[in-house]
């Protein structure tokens, strides 16, 4: 009779939770019956665009190439190079990377802009970017700090397209290194945290994402700016992070890429918005297959898989690993090989020419 009356509580408990669970707690694991297909490991070598190391001086890049070559990848491109801004940390990452791995990582610098009201911030800018280039960095990464929360000596906003920073994307297209920016955040973030904004579980668990529509400027503001250094620099290549923020508008970005020649993508961190949408991202990635890079943007290899799966697999309604980010099923894109092998790596390969081309299949 206890063990009755236990069972009956225990029911009646799980009833009650049930009935008032809170929208965050619901993700019920689906009863479709598909075909899953676990992709480990890529199926062509890859270079990874967009990837973050901040010990990289001091890292053991023998651990990190073992992770590597567990899912294929050939090349990591570390985007951090000064760490959090000095040169002492970029030349001890490339000093690193020469004695021990030369071949398998890429180092980008990057630029503070905090001192551009001075009269002297442009040339020394300007140098800084020549001697990194000598010393082996490959690329200039722009963090979103450019555009939001960078600001002159009176406190007024960075606006992404300063004339002061011209001869920075100038100087990047002379001397033939790519500048992979991310500007703005996802449009979402803008908008009212309600019932409408797909993005509302992200909101909640993320207290500080949400941004008012002034915030530091409105989102078509600053992604305008990104577009005006893109057309007015067109012997400059650019790598639009995160896809451009158009993900979720491939229309749009097909016809921004037609305008902008000189521009290319990388899919790090939406690739969940592109397996929402099998057959018109497929089409979108065949038919701008020169376009688009492989990046992630974190270093979490269990994560990869996801990566894998939607660009490699025919797969029926899988979930995303991170389920605020996405909490819809997605779809694997069946991507033709002479596809994959250029968003693998045969665009990067042409942007940073100074990878070894040795390591990958013609």
């Amino acid at each position: 009779m206890k063990a009755l009356l236990t069972s009956l509580f225990i029911i009646s408990l799980s009833t009650a939770f049930s009935q008032n669970m809170d929208f965050e707690a619901y993700d019920p694991p689906s009863t479709l019956v598909v075909k899953e297909t676990r992709i480990a490991k890529a199926r062509f070598p890859f270079i990874d665009i967009h990837n973050h190391q901040f010990n990289m001086p001091s890292q053991n890049l023998a651990n990190l190439t073992a992770e590597m070559d567990k899912l294929n990848m050939a090349v990591m491109v570390n985007l951090s190079g000064r760490g959090r801004g000095s040169t002492e940390h970029l030349e001890g990452s490339l000093k690193n990377v020469k004695e021990n791995f030369p071949k398998r990582f890429v180092v980008f610098t990057n630029m503070d802009f905090s001192a551009i009201d001075d009269a002297e911030w442009q040339s020394r800018m300007l140098k800084q970017l020549e001697e990194d280039v000598k010393k082996g960095a490959q690329g200039l990464k722009i963090y979103k700090n450019l555009g939001m929360t960078a600001k002159d000596s009176k406190g007024n906003r960075i606006r992404i397209d300063d004339p002061r920073i011209d001869p920075i994307w100038a100087k990047c297209g002379e001397l033939g290194i790519p500048v992979l920016i991310h500007s703005a955040d996802p449009k979402q973030f803008w908008q009212p945290m309600d019932a409408n904004n797909e993005r509302w579980l992200e909101l909640k668990t993320h207290e500080g994402r949400q941004r008012g529509d002034n915030d530091p400027a409105p989102w078509e503001t600053i992604i305008n700016e990104q577009h005006n250094i893109f057309k007015k620099h067109k012997k400059t290549t650019f790598i639009a992070a995160h896809m451009a923020w158009f993900p979720n508008d491939l229309k749009k970005l097909g016809s921004l890429l037609d305008e902008m020649p000189n521009v290319v993508v990388e899919i790090g961190a939406v690739i969940a918005e592109l397996g929402r949408q099998p057959r018109a991202a497929r089409e979108f990635m065949v038919k701008y297959q020169d376009r688009v890079l492989f990046g992630k943007d974190s270093w979490v290899p269990a994560e990869y898989e996801t990566y894998f799966r939607v660009l490699e697999s025919a797969d029926e309604y899988f979930p995303y690993h991170k389920r605020y980010h996405a909490f819809w099923r997605m779809y694997g894109l069946d991507l033709p090989d002479d596809v994959l092998k250029k968003i693998y790596y045969k665009n990067a390969l042409r942007i940073l020419p100074g990878i070894d081309k040795s390591m990958f299949p013609k």
